[in-house]
């Protein structure tokens, strides 16, 4: 399943690419893709992943590099 995320106050590029990186190494994520010019998170992931747990652990990745940031969770 692949799903996507409005991010909110992403301020750095480099920040962006370590997101990125930290996102893709947690288990249960096949691919990962944060863009600093669209603010945007994607995420690829097996169907039947927990995505409420998945979720949890990628907004807590997102806050230790950049606390300012918010993952826009419709």
């Amino acid at each position: 399943m692949k799903k996507t995320y409005k991010l909110r106050d992403l301020d750095c590029a480099n920040c962006a690419a370590k997101m990125e990186r930290s996102i893709n190494k947690l288990p249960g994520v096949t691919n990962a893709t944060v863009s600093f010019m669209t603010q945007r998170l994607s995420i690829e992931c097996p169907d039947g992943t927990d995505l409420d747990a998945l979720m949890q652990e990628i907004v807590r990745v997102i806050a230790k590099v950049e606390p300012d940031c918010e993952v826009v969770l419709k």
